[in-house]
């Protein structure tokens, strides 16, 4: 199970910590929002340095469907209606900037950037679709109707985006890393005002990022309840048909459809961390189905930190914890999430003024209907009296026979058979 970005990428390596080290900004977690930061407070001359508990781009990033594109889904509609249309039209603006950068940066960066057009395809109900449209034409983007995209099913249409792109994501993160100061093989132990303890030494810092994916803290910013888990499959398939651009359903359980190098990579079967879903097996279904003579080349998973909002965590970790910063919760679109995200932080470690600093503001308000049914999760997986138990918050882990993996259903932690730990936000093995 190694998605095709890990099979073709060499990844540079880096060597652990060994003993104490003073930097003035220290960021956690090796994935492509902490290497971008990294990346961007560097080129600006900041003194910054990068701790991996593993290998760099060891969790998400190389497992990603690796889409370019500030069309997530069928957001805006949404946005427009709860935010207004200045957010709305702000977190346009901050992923249309993103994308831009990659386009400047890819120029001179082998990693397949390949510009394509971007749907959101409905099955059922284009009203849904017209509502989209409706709310880009208020917000000034250029948007497209196509009646009849041309996917292996019967569809009511697709919103198009022209002119978004894809890539191979660890060739990307290879290039942009050669140079940082980063160690690899370092796990952060312990956070404290200005210092973070690893397993290799202690590190003190004025100001110290978390793009650990979920966050390693649980009594500052409340993100076991402002942030869940999604877990979602992927097929490369041999002897598919080509997608000719990049299609996601606009419904949460549907699937996506992306093309790279004679591969058509299937994405979906997902759910919640720790429940059942379609899995691989949905997958398997469908290409059977509607493309008899492929075969599977590839299969992987990923999983996504979900927010009340939809709308990214970028900033202070919470208002009592001064010099501390998170950059977490993209909501299946971090590619270019996390572009927007490390260009917002950078410019804010550096006391610059940055437009999208409100708009990714932690701290919002928090008041929202996901807000009770992870509340809600959380009780009945702290409730449930069975074992093995997740070391995070005591919640009770359920067995994943797809992955043969413990998961949390709560949060989101993983860990194998052995009990040893996949994803974070636990930071230790299982409990037995």
């Amino acid at each position: 199970m190694e998605s095709i970005w890990r099979r073709t990428a060499d990844l540079p390596r880096f060597a652990p910590l060994e003993g104490d080290l003073k930097t003035d900004v220290l960021i956690i977690g090796g994935g492509l929002a902490g290497l971008l930061c990294a990346y961007w407070l560097d080129r600006a001359g900041a003194d910054c340095a990068l701790v991996e508990a593993d290998r760099i781009c060891g969790g998400v990033t190389g497992n990603t469907t690796a889409k370019l594109t500030f069309q997530h889904g069928l957001i805006y509609a949404r946005l427009l209606r709860e935010f207004g249309p200045e957010r709305a039209r702000l977190y346009l603006e901050a992923n249309r900037a993103a994308l831009g950068k990659y386009r400047e940066l890819c120029r001179d960066i082998d990693c397949d950037f390949q510009e394509q057009d971007s749907y959101v395809y409905a099955l059922t109900d284009r009203r849904k679709l017209d509502r989209e449209l409706e709310a880009l034409e208020r917000l000034g983007f250029p948007a497209e109707f196509v009646k009849a995209p041309p996917l292996p099913m019967a569809t009511a249409g697709a919103v198009k985006f022209p002119k978004q792109a894809q890539f191979h994501p660890l060739k990307f993160a290879a290039a942009i890393a050669k140079g940082l100061r980063i160690y690899e093989h370092t796990k952060v132990l312990e956070l404290g005002p200005g210092t973070a303890v690893t397993d290799r030494g202690t590190v003190r810092a004025e100001r110290i990022v978390i793009a650990t994916h979920f966050p390693l803290l649980n009594k500052h910013g409340g993100y076991f309840l402002k942030l869940y888990q999604s877990r979602s499959y992927v097929l490369a398939l041999e002897n598919a048909q080509e997608a000719g651009g990049m299609y996601v359903d606009e419904g949460e359980k549907g699937l996506s459809f992306r093309d790279y190098k004679g591969l058509l990579l299937l994405g979906g079967g997902g759910c919640r961390t720790g429940k059942r879903g379609g899995g691989w097996w949905e997958l398997e279904d469908f290409a059977r189905e509607h493309y008899p003579q492929a075969n599977i080349a590839a299969r992987w998973a990923t999983q996504d930190c979900v927010t009340l909002d939809g709308v990214p965590y970028v900033g202070p970790c919470s208002r009592g914890t001064e010099g501390l910063y998170v950059v977490t919760g993209f909501n299946k679109w971090g590619m270019t999430s996390s572009m927007a995200a490390a260009l917002a932080l950078a410019d804010r470690l550096q006391g610059k003024e940055n437009p999208y600093t409100a708009l990714f503001d932690p701290s919002r308000r928090a008041l929202r209907p996901q807000l009770a049914v992870n509340a809600w999760e959380s009780a009945v997986g702290l409730l449930t009296p069975t074992v093995p138990r997740c070391p995070h918050m005591g919640c009770a882990l359920k067995y994943n026979a797809q992955e043969h993996s413990w998961d949390c259903p709560c949060h989101g932690s993983r860990f194998g058979e052995d009990g040893r730990l996949i994803d974070n936000p636990a930071t230790d093995d299982k409990q037995m």
